[in-house]
């Protein structure tokens, strides 16, 4: 008997992680969609003569509707299950990839790239991943998040390079082409390995003493959504959540992977040069991530997200001196230091999630992580607006070192009283996992 339980054990373990790497496998592929903007800007207003504003719009609408559809995703996975969404989604970005090759005019992008891969990496977001962990893990859920997390930046470090060589020695169209392949080629993968619930293959969650029943279909998944939010929004933790994550969107996705390349090419740094230190932000967003997760397993995850949040305003505010048309050393420290900190903050956010909202918590990070989204597509507009208008995108780069200070004290006002629903579900978690 002992034999049997400890294999049985050790399946369900293997399965669990199996299912964690092709989640990440299908979050790596939509993270490389999200720097093209970035990369795009200077090729589309050489063939087309768009404004930077034009082009920032749709990467603006992608940004939202990556933040508004990862909510309803996380319902209708506990409507139709994880594989049917994840699927779907990844033939959405694939479409929208391909269909932006055939673009004549400015809307037309914004249509395609802003609507289509929009919604299907919104459905490929961290909703997914923290579906997935809440799911498949009992024990080593931050360390887990901490690696599903990473998994966007780690599609950029991938994609980047080769994109930016692609559009470089040949067009950009070649490099969306690509893209909406490796979408595509994903999508076997995700069918043939991943599944809804343990109890699917007869088998416990990561970390379970006991077996545990797949739940029935949540029917209504728009409503819930909306109910959910609904009953967030009633509660002061969900505020000071949306506010520091939306800022924390504004400082990473909607500045660094739409304005960066730009900003650095404004000092006479090739593309292909400031692509390559954005993918090197990706290495080190790698590492701080899944340490993030795992230091989120051990401490209080408010002064973790301050402690973020304070670097990362030091980091903007030092960017427009360190930033030249050659890599230097300063350039390198910045790199490697805001690499660790760029999705450092997500584990903590999605454990506060789980404190306060318990088994509703990934369809309140979804909400939360809208509020990062719109966060970010402030900063692209704004920030190719402000260039336009300055001259120079120092003036961003200050902007945004206050509100990181401001999302800091935010993330330290946080107080912890969950109430006795979520309490249960604390101890409970807190009980079963020996890394606490």
């Amino acid at each position: 008997m002992h034999n049997t339980t400890g294999h049985r054990t050790n399946a369900a373990g293997r399965r669990a992680w199996w299912v964690a790497a092709v989640t990440a496998v299908a979050i790596i592929v939509a993270g490389a969609f999200s720097t093209m903007p970035g990369i795009l800007q200077d090729p589309l207003r050489q063939e087309f003569q768009w404004s930077r504003g034009s082009i920032g719009l749709a990467a603006s609408v992608n940004m939202i509707l990556y933040g508004l559809t990862a909510p309803y995703a996380a319902a209708l996975m506990d409507r139709f299950g994880i594989r049917r969404v994840v699927i779907a989604a990844l033939g959405a970005v694939a479409a929208g990839a391909l269909l932006t090759t055939t673009m004549s005019f400015a809307w037309q992008f914004t249509l395609f790239w802003g609507f289509l891969v929009g919604l299907g990496t919104g459905s490929l977001s961290m909703t997914l991943g923290t579906t997935v962990t809440n799911r498949w893990f009992t024990t080593r859920r931050g360390l887990v998040t901490g690696i599903l997390s990473s998994g966007s930046v780690l599609g950029q470090m991938v994609f980047l390079p080769a994109l930016s060589w692609t559009i470089a020695h040949h067009d950009w169209r070649p490099a969306l082409v690509s893209l909406a392949l490796a979408a595509l080629a994903v999508t076997p993968l995700i069918y043939l390995v991943l599944r809804d619930h343990p109890a699917d293959v007869g088998q416990r969650p990561y970390g379970s003493d006991t077996f545990i029943p797949r739940p029935a279909p949540v029917p209504g998944a728009a409503r819930r959504t909306v109910t959910v939010l609904r009953d967030a929004a009633r509660t002061v933790p969900f505020w000071l959540l949306v506010g520091a994550f939306a800022i924390c969107g504004a400082s990473t996705n909607g500045i660094m992977w739409t304005h960066f390349a730009p900003a650095a090419h404004d000092h006479g740094m090739p593309i292909t040069t400031a692509s390559t230190l954005l993918a090197l932000i990706g290495v080190f967003n790698v590492a701080g991530t899944i340490a993030s997760g795992w230091l989120t397993d051990r401490m209080d995850a408010r002064r973790l997200l301050a402690a973020y949040f304070l670097l990362r305003g030091l980091l903007m505010i030092s960017l427009p001196l360190i930033m030249t048309a050659t890599v230097n050393a300063p350039m390198l420290t910045f790199v490697v230091v805001f690499g660790l900190l760029d999705l450092a903050t997500v584990p903590p956010v999605i454990a506060l999630c789980r404190t306060f909202y318990g088994e509703d918590s990934a369809i309140v990070f979804g909400w939360t992580n809208a509020a990062h989204q719109i966060g970010a597509a402030s900063a692209s507009f704004l920030g190719g607006v402000a260039r336009d208008a300055f001259g120079s995108y120092d003036p961003v780069w200050f902007a945004l070192a206050a509100l990181c200070a401001a999302a800091a004290m935010l993330s330290l006002v946080i107080r912890l009283r969950p109430t006795a629903s979520t309490e249960a579900d604390k101890k409970t978690y807190a009980s079963s996992d020996p890394g606490r």
